[in-house]
């Protein structure tokens, strides 16, 4: 037996259409879609707080309704999407287009259609007699690393109330997700000596001392798989480790003296990431630097950190999970490999927090990203079940 389709609302349409018009691009500036949104919510009432990073061109924004006590529900979604070049796309990407039961543009899934739907219910959110508050939260920059989300968790943590639990509404074919791995990326820069190429004992070449980095990062990725710790419910079911970039050299007959090699790895939430971090750090400090300068002095190795972003591991006994299973009906709870900003919640904000949203995972990204209409119109039922609970 199929369930019927849900339509959203022509408020959702707009909304979709407005917010990816935006061109939000990650490491792009956000203050456009921030400013359109913030005033909305300023107009109807909503307490926002804007939060904006170190350069001054892009901002989360955080905006309450509801009574001013502690508890109540954050719904989370970041406003940036990965960029469309070198994509082919039948349609603009930054126009929706409908066709077929889809809304097409890029963030539809991923995940401006659950912004979306946060907006079109926003007034309805501010007229509803509220026993507790409810939280809009925008971050930027998650698909880089989650790098807006701290400074928000942050900010929250220094307000007078702290919510009482957050939903992040990533695609999951509103699916109750409790559990993700989380990802360390850095990037290791290697200086070494230049010399001639034929008196290697002149010189330290960086590149082959960023390869035995990559080497070693490998061999601690062949150690999570044989040994665990495991969890067959993750694909893959173990801790990994990833070699993404190396560069360096400029030409053959030359000892490099420079070289970076971009390396992450992404553990599962049981999984001690200090210690694994501590392996990489122990092995650069203790193994390859002095190696280095055992030929000279002033070489070395700088660690810059991209993202540091925590796992989520949510109990099936905490009031989110317990809420969220039974305004969506679901039975049971998953896992997911791929990372949110929910582990940031939760780690940093001690907030119990799980990921539920709208769209399928496997349609962000790609060229022609799209999100079901029906899966809208779901999230829609969901946010009223919400509040309903939420009303005196």
């Amino acid at each position: 037996m199929t369930t019927a389709a849900l339509a959203p609302s022509e408020n959702t349409i707009e909304w979709c259409r407005k917010l990816i018009r935006h061109q939000s691009v990650s490491m792009t500036p956000n203050l456009a879609l921030i400013d359109e949104v913030k005033a909305f919510l300023d107009g109807l009432g909503y307490d926002t707080l804007v939060v904006r990073d170190p350069t001054d061109t892009k901002a989360n924004l955080y905006a309450t309704i509801g009574p001013n006590v502690a508890g109540g529900v954050i719904l989370s979604g970041h406003s940036d999407v990965v960029p469309t070049e070198g994509q082919n796309w039948a349609s603009d990407p930054y126009e929706i287009d409908i066709r077929d039961e889809k809304l097409y543009g890029r963030g539809s899934c991923d995940m401006k259609g659950f912004l979306a739907c946060l907006l079109a219910k926003a007034e309805t959110f501010k007229n509803a007699n509220l026993r507790v508050p409810i939280h809009l939260a925008f971050t930027y920059d998650e698909e880089v690393g989650c790098l807006g989300a701290p400074s928000l968790v942050e900010a929250i943590n220094n307000l007078p109330h702290k919510p009482a639990m957050c939903i992040v509404g990533e695609p999951t074919e509103m699916k109750v997700i409790t559990q993700h791995k989380g990802k360390f990326s850095a990037r290791a820069h290697f200086t070494g000596r230049s010399g001639h190429s034929s008196l290697p004992r002149e010189g330290v070449n960086a590149v082959e001392f960023a390869a035995e980095l990559v080497v070693f990062l490998r061999k601690l990725g062949r150690e999570c798989r044989e040994n665990g710790p495991h969890d067959d419910e993750f694909e893959p079911n173990h801790t990994t480790f990833h070699t993404g970039v190396i560069k360096g050299g400029t030409q053959l007959n030359i000892i490099p003296q420079n070289c970076f090699v971009d390396f992450e790895f992404r553990n599962l939430p049981n999984d001690d990431r200090e210690a694994l971090k501590a392996k990489v750090y122990d092995y650069i400090e203790n193994t390859l630097e002095p190696e280095m300068r055992e030929i000279y002095d002033h070489v070395g190795i700088e660690v810059e950190v991209i993202s540091d972003m925590p796992g989520l591991a949510t109990g099936d006994d905490e009031e989110v999970t317990k809420l969220v299973m039974a305004l969506t009906g679901a039975n049971t709870t998953g896992k997911v490999s791929f990372g949110t900003e929910a582990g940031a919640f939760s780690a940093l904000g001690d907030i119990p927090t799980v990921v539920c949203g709208p769209g399928n995972i496997e349609q962000a990204h790609k060229p022609d990203e799209f999100i079901e209409l029906d899966q809208l119109g779901r999230c829609e039922v969901f946010l009223d079940k919400l509040l309903a609970v939420l009303v005196k």
